[in-house]
């Protein structure tokens, strides 16, 4: 992480701290003159680029609520520097703090705390000499700026509360609602026992807390008020003792040290006040809001896209070294694998040449014997056996329980012409048939059969029977090339009711039929 240097900023003396990591060291003290910005010029010598961030522990820090409308982008930015014109003579060091929406019943208004300095020329010296130099400025913040983000890292997780602690400057009070800076104040104090200071902080935060009732920012029917205390080494039963208890206000104690290690630091440095946690704080989780512009930032922006750019530079690098890492992997897999098996092809033919000069000499060559091999494969499945052909038939008897089957002849050979299926005869004008060793061959079923049916007249019903059995067995590949019914229904024919044996008598036996199926063979 980068080096951070932090001026803290008080009416008498100025203090350079340095931070990194979790170490906080004073480097150099500069007066509140024009001898001390001399030397902090001096000191910035040979210091371009280093980045610096001003938190400032003044009295006269201003504070003013207002409501303008809801806006975003630009439109906000322009009515917000407008307020600050308004406001404020000189708005180069001057905020404005959201403290959330309301609405009035005809629109939607934002709540700003405009705040500034009622004295900005004592800082401006100190900026200048910052931009001369080319340093990166952070930010310029305030304690009571800085304020929230203690409060939230000291226990605090929402409501209504005071931060009180002793710093250089004097004894600093923050009110912080919804983790939102409200109000602060700084009272100047003198060399003060322990017992006296805690005496003084009891007083001072019940009048702070009247004269916010006052003003309406603490409603008079409120609860307790948590007030945390930040106190010297050692001093925490002494201030515990002194404040005591009071019915607004609920005060809790810790101890420098210990607030130093709930902020992320190790340990306040030697002579310093409370206002270390507060440069911590500011150097390694600064606030949003500060009163600083962009201007006044340029560098310190320019720095944070810098930096942006290599981190994705980085990121983009790192994801292009594990790309080519896990191919290079797969690429030492593949190999792996293409050497495994070129050593089990090297095996297998080996192992085939060991098989191969075991057979017996033959009068053809190996060619000759897998040409042959191939050949009597293909014969195999172009020949046919009846079971299939018989199963086919007996699941299309289960289907119709009425038909008696007499017959099944069974051929394979090349179809005839006149009962392929749509073969329509020969005339004058088709074409010659196809050589005999070019039409397909074919297997052929000639089913003949009886109709069980009840009424043997009902030549209509009888027929259709016959019709959706031959229909059923023209399935799966099957292809119905004949149907013959037991009587004749062409218009040539004359319809009797010997339908059984053909004669003008009726025998009583059932009607016989028979059809044609083939299957061409692949």
């Amino acid at each position: 992480m980068a080096k951070r240097h932090i001026l803290y900023f008080t009416v008498e003396d100025h203090y350079l701290y340095a931070s990194s990591g979790k170490q906080l060291e004073l480097e150099a003290r500069f007066p509140g003159n024009d001898l001390g910005i001399a030397s902090f010029r001096d000191y910035l010598r040979g210091r371009r680029g280093a980045l610096f961030s001003i938190v400032a522990d003044l009295a006269g820090e201003d504070f003013q609520e207002e409501q303008i409308p809801f806006l975003r982008g630009g439109d906000r930015d322009a009515v917000v520097q407008r307020r600050l014109a308004q406001r404020y003579r000189d708005i180069r060091i001057a905020a404005a703090l959201s403290l959330g929406m309301v609405n009035t019943g005809q629109r939607r208004n934002e709540r700003l705390l405009l705040a500034s300095f009622t004295n900005t020329q004592q800082l401006e010296p100190w900026l200048d000499a910052l931009e001369e130099s080319g340093a990166r400025l952070a930010g310029v913040y305030s304690v009571p700026l800085v304020a929230p983000v203690l409060a939230a890292r000291l226990g605090v997780k929402g409501g209504r509360c005071f931060v009180v602690s002793a710093n250089r400057a004097g004894l600093r009070q923050c009110f912080v609602e919804e983790g939102r800076l409200r109000f602060a104040r700084l009272e100047r104090t003198l060399d003060m026992v322990p017992q006296a200071l805690a005496m003084f902080v009891r007083s001072e935060t019940l009048r702070l807390a009247q004269y916010l009732t006052t003003l309406r920012a603490l409603p008079r029917d409120a609860a307790q008020v948590q007030v945390v205390v930040i106190a010297p080494r050692g001093q925490r039963a002494v201030f515990e003792q002194a404040l005591g208890a009071d019915a607004r206000l609920q005060f809790r104690v810790i101890e420098i040290d210990q607030a130093a290690r709930m902020a992320g630091m190790r340990r306040a440095p030697e002579g310093a006040g409370a206002e270390a946690l507060y440069l911590h704080l500011a150097a390694r989780n600064p606030p949003r809001e500060q009163f600083a512009s962009r201007d006044e930032r340029r560098r310190y922006l320019v720095w944070q896209l810098q930096r942006g750019i290599v981190a994705a530079g980085a990121v983009a690098f790192a994801a292009c070294t594990a790309f080519a890492g896990f191919t290079w992997l797969e690429r030492i897999e593949v190999r792996g694998r293409t050497a495994a098996q070129a050593r089990e092809a090297s095996a297998a033919a080996q192992h085939y040449e060991r098989i191969t000069a075991a057979f017996p000499v033959t009068q053809t060559s190996t060619e000759n014997l897998k040409a042959a091999v191939v050949e009597f494969q293909r014969m195999a499945q172009r020949s046919a056996m009846p079971e299939q052909a018989l199963i086919h038939v007996s699941d299309v008897l289960e289907k119709f329980p009425q038909f008696e089957i007499d017959g099944i002849a069974w051929s394979v050979g090349r179809p005839d012409r006149r009962e392929r299926p749509g073969a329509a005869p020969p005339g004058p004008s088709a074409p010659p048939a196809k050589p005999e060793a070019q039409t397909e061959s074919a297997v052929r079923l000639e089913i003949t059969g009886r109709v069980n049916a009840t009424e043997r007249n009902d030549y209509r019903g009888i027929t259709a029977q016959v019709q959706r059995f031959a229909g059923a067995l023209g399935v799966s590949g099957y292809e119905l090339v004949r149907t013959q019914l037991p009587f004749d229904i062409t218009p040539e024919g004359t319809l009797t009711g010997d339908i059984g044996s053909g004669s003008g008598t009726d025998t009583g036996e059932a009607p016989r039929f028979t059809v044609v199926v083939s299957r061409r063979l692949p």
